[in-house]
């Protein structure tokens, strides 16, 4: 399939990338039903190490069954799957070559309390899989945060030099950031620009409220407003954040809501110039059929 002109423009922003790496991120904006459009929803099934096995699959359990994550995202159309090592080790062969995929390099468990996550895989693992990019969680804030940027220079050079893609999950905590601003308005910017900054290809964020957090932040906020009472705003000022929107930036869907609210938010993110959703959850604890009804409804939207 030829590359779009949307495709096109989006590859042109990525100045100083290696052929490779912009051909993998072609890959992922033309594979699925966004094809060609810019727009992108990837499944992520992370959260089995995030909450266990119960908390994730118990509502869905032939989700339990890592072939059939493999076939929600290969029958839904969506733009890519991501995945810990094993999940996608466990299907690599029957189902290679079907759906772009993201190894999660990087993983916490609840068993922990401590605000970092755990190396759970390698680039050499992505290669070896035939991925299109690496994923790799930071939290700014976090005491961890410094050690966790670090390493995702190092595994970002790696990946880079491989022609892999970085998608960073950015979500802050922990530090000066309260528990409402893990989600406020400016930590969400700033944990955008982070990612930004630290060479990402893609970046996902939690969708922002309208609070803003960190003190120092809020004379700025006043003394040059930005809107954010309307959702779609709010996305818009994170695409600021993102090198005045010439990164790719995908939204997570969060925890199970109902179908109503997640399209809602969909349709907030698509107004405000993202490029898309990253929904884990809110599918695939749903019937196969469900959950292929609701990420068609969400691509209807974004195409």
């Amino acid at each position: 399939m030829l590359r779009t002109e949307t495709v096109r423009d989006i590859l042109s922003w990525y100045e100083g990338e290696t052929p490779g790496l912009k051909s993998n991120l072609s890959r992922l904006l033309m594979h699925g039903r966004l094809a060609g459009t810019g727009r992108v929803v990837i499944l992520p099934v992370d959260q089995g190490f995030e909450h266990g096995p119960a908390r994730s699959f118990a509502p869905n359990p032939v989700a339990y069954d890592p072939h059939y994550l493999y076939e929600l995202a290969i029958d839904s159309g969506v733009s890519g799957y991501a995945a810990p090592l094993g999940l996608l080790e466990q299907g690599a062969d029957t189902f290679a070559g079907e759906v772009p995929l993201i190894l999660k390099l990087n993983s916490g468990n609840s068993l922990v309390g401590s605000q970092d996550q755990a190396l759970t895989g390698k680039v050499e693992d992505a290669m070896r899989l035939g991925c299109v990019g690496v994923g790799f969680t930071i939290y700014p804030g976090s005491d961890c945060s410094y050690e966790m940027m670090e390493e995702l220079r190092e595994i970002s050079l790696q990946a880079k030099s491989r022609g892999l893609m970085t998608v960073v999950w950015s979500y802050p905590r922990g530090g000066k950031v309260s528990k409402e601003g893990e989600t406020g308005f400016d930590i969400i910017a700033y944990a955008a620009h982070m990612a930004a900054l630290m060479g990402a290809t893609i970046i996902k964020v939690k969708l922002p409220t309208a609070h803003v957090d960190l003190d120092a932040a809020k004379p700025i906020y006043e003394k040059h407003p930005i809107p954010r009472e309307a959702a779609a705003d709010r996305v818009r000022h994170i695409m600021q954040a993102a090198f005045a929107g010439k990164r790719i930036v995908v939204f997570s869907g969060g925890a199970a809501k109902n179908t109503d609210e997640l399209l809602d938010e969909v349709r907030a993110i698509r107004e405000g110039g993202g490029n898309g959703s990253i929904i884990g959850r809110n599918s695939f604890q749903r019937s196969k059929d469900e959950a292929i009804a609701l990420l068609n409804q969400v691509m209807d939207i974004y195409a």
